[in-house]
């Protein structure tokens, strides 16, 4: 018999998300009555094996405090940083004061990504269950994709049937991603998601597809996607 996987969220929001041309951080936009990340911790609050949230938020935040989620004693809050890895750090450094293993599973996962369906999620955990390293929800690239040269003309044009979107969450164990988070930090290495710090310490993040509604929102039209 499997036992279930208990799994603790990581939530970086600490962004402020200047393509969308709002008057606050896009993760406090609203759509069909809630902000984006009231519907994005909703993907997670009431699992029955989520040992707990952190979310990482700007210092002087002062639209968090507004939300009723804010007094969730499930959810806990860290201090964001001026990067990802910084905010996710923060996060992770937050659930050893927890209690956290450095063996227990973490999902970090977008603030602005919050149409992660429930059967993605189930599946994410119940893949990786076993996996020696972890991985990510991703997609594989549909449309047929171009690299660019310096003169903004099409260098050339790439396989597209070994490219994959990498999408959130990504579920590593605490200890090896704190690992490979702060040695890329220190490193000076640019890492853009948690699977490229542990792809950067030598590991092969396994992918797990899944549905290519899981959006974020980086852009006006996506938000108005999320409104149809």
């Amino acid at each position: 018999m499997t036992l279930p996987v208990s799994f603790w969220v990581v939530i970086p929001a600490a962004g402020v998300g200047s393509r969308m041309g709002a008057d606050r951080p896009k993760q406090y936009l609203s759509f069909a009555g809630k902000t984006l990340l009231e519907h994005t911790l909703d993907c997670f609050r009431g699992h029955p094996h989520l040992r707990g949230l952190v979310v990482s938020l700007a210092e002087h935040d002062t639209w968090w405090p507004e939300l009723d989620c804010a007094a969730d004693p499930a959810i806990h809050r860290a201090t964001g940083g001026r990067e990802r890895c910084d905010s996710v750090l923060n996060a992770l450094m937050k659930l050893s004061e927890l209690g956290a293993g450095s063996r227990d599973w973490v999902l970090v996962h977008d603030a602005a990504r919050p149409n992660l369906a429930a059967s993605d999620l189930e599946r994410l955990l119940a893949e990786l269950a076993h996996d020696e390293v972890g991985g990510l929800l991703a997609v594989p690239a549909r449309d047929t994709l171009k690299r660019a040269g310096a003169d903004g003309r099409v260098a050339d044009t790439l396989d597209r049937s070994v490219v994959w979107h990498a999408f959130t969450p990504q579920m590593f164990r605490l200890g090896p991603l704190q690992r490979a988070l702060a040695d890329a930090l220190v490193a000076g290495v640019a890492v853009t998601d948690e699977a490229s710090a542990m792809e950067w310490a030598g590991h092969a993040p396994r992918l797990i597809e899944g549905r290519a509604d899981n959006i974020k929102v980086t852009r006006p039209e996506d938000l108005a996607w999320l409104r149809r």
